[in-house]
């Protein structure tokens, strides 16, 4: 059961989202917050993946609130969902670019479309992304999300998408500015030229009055013909690349002739340009109405660090360096910041660590036992070290560092569990075999 903590006192805001929680076969439900003191407990503690914090409530001092996953984006990653009262207040915020900022609203944005927020978190749960329970490095993620042709919906998934590939340290920051930029306007270009046939010269017209387009494909939605039309988003997610293709109704364009002119600012067409500089292998389909593009992605490298970790000292290691020695007094406590690290017990190679795995020495670290492994580093790496006295003092200043800990190491081990079963039942089959 996932929880959704939301930062306000507007009766008609928490109706909104309780109602939407309530909706058949959903696992996500809403924690109304009322003040700065259940906001920095449940954050501190609960580490919630998103989070709605009321700009517009003058009872909720938001800033403070925001401020709370400031102090250490590294626990409290991303997700905010931000409301305020107004479509000024909204640009407002919106040129801060907050990077926590998963999407800014109106209240009346909100309440009109956090049904179908809550819809698409409740589908792609796996997007919502736990620090130290996502999945291995080195896995393969394939997978689809189907949108309404609607501009609020597909720029949600855009949003969605850049901030899983951000907080899995697939992309760093500027990376992502220009993965969402890219997303956004492939998004927008298959809802108003696809889905909607809304034409340049049409989209022209309508700018030169000065109206705004989302008014247009409201209108063009009316017709049934294309408001029942979708779009089809696609992720292929390997260890070396990010590959999105996105897919709509329509029936397609003259493509290859929008690539091949001269960049030229203007009131509107200069999406497709300006993706062509944010992404590699940019390629549409013959009928120009499915584009994939691809983006490499990094490896063995973490985005943040623990802001508890922030004052400790850093170590840089060279190919084949030793790290610790199984069987050494366990005094200190590394935090991978990059690199791969080799893991051996008795000579024999048990595993790999990557910034995926977090801590290398946590559990002798806290038992108070020897080292059981000697670690060596692959390739050059950065770890930060932490000595047992100062951590210790560290959790007795951020407790919440601790209820951290602890979830990860549970999750580790019914992980390992999972896995010695499956091991046991493969065995179990090979006897009987």
């Amino acid at each position: 059961m996932k929880k959704i903590p939301i930062v306000t006192t507007i009766s008609s805001t928490v109706s909104a989202i309780q109602k939407a929680c309530k909706q058949s076969n959903f696992t996500i439900i809403s924690q109304h917050l009322h003040n700065y003191t259940e906001v920095l407990a449940t954050f501190r503690y609960e580490m919630p993946e998103i989070k709605i914090i009321d700009f517009g409530d003058p009872a909720i001092s938001a800033e403070r609130c925001l401020t709370v996953v400031k102090d250490d984006p590294w626990l409290l990653f991303g997700g905010v969902i931000a409301i305020t009262n107004s479509q000024e207040q909204k640009a407002t915020l919106m040129q801060r670019k907050e990077p926590n900022f998963l999407f800014v609203l109106t209240r009346e944005e909100f309440e009109q479309y956090i049904e179908q927020i809550i819809k698409i978190l409740n589908n792609h749960e796996h997007f919502l992304v736990n620090r130290g329970m996502n999945h291995p490095a080195n896995d393969c993620e394939q997978g689809s999300f189907t949108s309404e042709t609607d501009p609020f919906e597909v720029m949600f998934y855009a949003n969605l998408i850049s901030t899983y590939l951000y907080n899995t340290d697939r992309i760093n920051e500027a990376e992502r500015s220009a993965f969402q930029g890219a997303m956004m306007e492939l998004l927008l270009n298959a809802v108003e030229h696809g889905n909607c046939n809304i034409s340049y010269q049409e989209k022209n017209e309508w700018l030169q009055q000065g109206r705004d387009v989302l008014e247009l494909i409201r209108i063009k939605r009316m017709d049934p013909a294309i408001g029942d039309r979708k779009i089809l988003i696609s992720y292929d997610i390997s260890p070396q690349r990010t590959r999105i293709t996105i897919k709509d109704d329509g029936e397609g364009f003259d493509w290859r002739s929008a690539l091949d002119k001269p960049f030229e600012p203007g009131l509107h067409g200069m999406g497709i340009k300006m993706s062509q500089t944010f992404v590699q292998q940019l390629y549409y389909n013959d009928a120009g109405n499915e584009v994939s593009f691809e983006v490499p992605n990094q490896k063995n490298v973490t985005n943040l660090t623990p802001a508890i970790l922030k004052d400790q000292e850093t170590f840089h290691f060279q190919h084949l360096q030793l790290v610790c020695r199984q069987n050494d007094d366990s005094s200190n406590l590394f935090y991978i910041s990059s690199g791969r690290y080799a893991v051996y017990v008795d000579n024999a190679l048990l595993t790999v660590l990557t910034p995926a795995d977090i801590f290398i020495g946590e559990m002798a670290f806290l038992t108070n036992d020897k080292r059981s492994a000697t670690i060596i580093s692959i390739g050059k790496g950065t770890l930060v070290k932490v000595p047992k006295t100062q951590f210790m003092q560290l959790i007795e200043t951020y407790p919440h560092y601790g209820v951290f800990l602890s979830r990860l190491l549970a999750e580790r081990l019914v992980r390992q569990s999972r896995e010695s079963a499956s091991l046991k039942n493969e065995l179990k089959s090979l006897k009987q075999a």
